[in-house]
């Protein structure tokens, strides 16, 4: 929303909404005159901010406090007199690699390690979506000999969700009586690979149009072990879909003086806790139709107080991006304070934060 603003008005919202962040105390125009370059008068900043009030920018809580920003203020703000630092930005983007292990760790243990240090650095609340798929993927695959002629297969898919099944080994009657254990293991391992070769980043639905000539050509002997493999997993695995959230940094939020109320805080946290299908759309909303050339440009949402449909949360700001496994947006990142939020730092901590999973997620097997 364009608002038609004076460089001096814009100069005057810009000052009165950053003292108010710094200071959660309603806004004068001596304190704006003291703390801000302004070059003018105080008579000329009041008679500004009384343009603003009108404007529905700012407000007065009580006929003699200074003002403090509207929700209409705040998107004013966000929208046009801000952009996302990025210093703090690429210092998030460092600290996440410094703490995380996107290798050494499972993924959920890589999202609830962003969350927390999300927390942590904004003072909020975090929120992350577990990752959802539209279709699951094969991201490594492993074959490994439990028992005489039973092998268990270990198939790790692109949601980092881990699947096991024990299948049958078939007979080799020439197969040598010494060492038969290391050549079914050496076997077991060049076989591993090959799957892995031809059937990493399939989806199930392709696995049943394998072209199963090629690959007879390529492993004769296994040529029916593998179809009855390739039919169980089609068989055995689904997508898997979860709206779970992880949520950090309650005990961090509960420092600011706007959540004072024991009653705001009890159904914030009832809202977190036991009504999470509710929260959830508002911080990613699955794209329909999903057109990779055509991605949205807005990297970064922000709802402002009212802008939030739910109750509880209509004196906040929820600041959200999707992360991505390649250029399809999986889940999403979130911060949930109050309206009075440092919206440069929380933008651009919210950036990293995807910016960081969308790197974990898309990263080579």
């Amino acid at each position: 929303m364009q608002t038609r603003l004076t460089t001096r008005q814009q100069r005057v919202l810009w000052a009165t909404i950053r003292h108010y962040i710094a200071t959660a105390e309603p806004v004068g125009s001596k304190a704006l005159l003291e703390d801000y370059n302004l070059s003018t008068s105080s008579a000329t900043i009041r008679n500004v901010m009384g343009v603003l009030e009108k404007a529905g920018l700012l407000y007065q809580p009580h006929t003699s406090a200074g003002r403090v920003p509207s929700d209409f203020g705040y998107r004013v703000y966000v929208d046009e007199l801000i952009t996302p630092s990025t210093l703090i930005l690429r210092q998030a983007e460092q600290l996440l690699a410094d703490r995380l292990d996107g290798d050494g760790w499972s993924l959920e243990a890589v999202l609830r390690g962003a969350a927390q240090v999300l927390a942590t650095l904004s003072g909020y609340i975090t929120l992350v979506t577990m990752p959802q798929a539209t279709s699951t993927t094969i991201r490594h695959l492993q074959l490994l000999q439990v028992e005489p002629g039973q092998v268990i297969v270990i198939i790790v898919t692109d949601a980092y969700e881990t699947q096991s099944m024990l299948v049958e080994l078939p007979q080799q009657p020439d197969a040598p009586s010494d060492g038969s254990e290391e050549v079914i293991e050496r076997e077991l391992q060049i076989l591993s690979n090959f799957l892995n070769h031809h059937l990493r980043g399939r989806s199930l639905g392709e696995l049943a149009t394998l072209d199963w000539e090629a690959l007879d050509r390529e492993f004769q002997q296994y040529t029916d072990f593998l179809k009855t493999l390739v039919s169980d997993l089609i068989r055995r695995s689904q997508p898997p879909t979860s709206n779970q959230i992880l949520i950090s940094g309650v005990a961090e939020v509960l420092r600011q003086p706007e959540f004072s109320q024991l009653n705001q805080v009890q159904t914030i946290i009832h809202l977190l806790e036991e009504e999470q299908d509710q929260l959830w759309p508002l911080i990613f909303e699955w794209p329909q139709d999903l057109d990779l050339d055509h991605l949205p440009k807005q990297r970064v949402r922000v709802r402002i107080g009212s802008e939030n449909p739910l109750e509880p949360i209509q004196t906040c700001t929820l600041v959200s991006s999707t992360y991505h496994r390649g250029a399809v947006p999986v889940g999403s990142v979130g911060v949930l304070g109050p309206t009075r939020m440092a919206y440069e730092k929380v933008i651009a901590l919210v950036e990293a934060t995807a910016d960081y999973l969308s790197d974990t997620l898309t990263q080579p097997a």
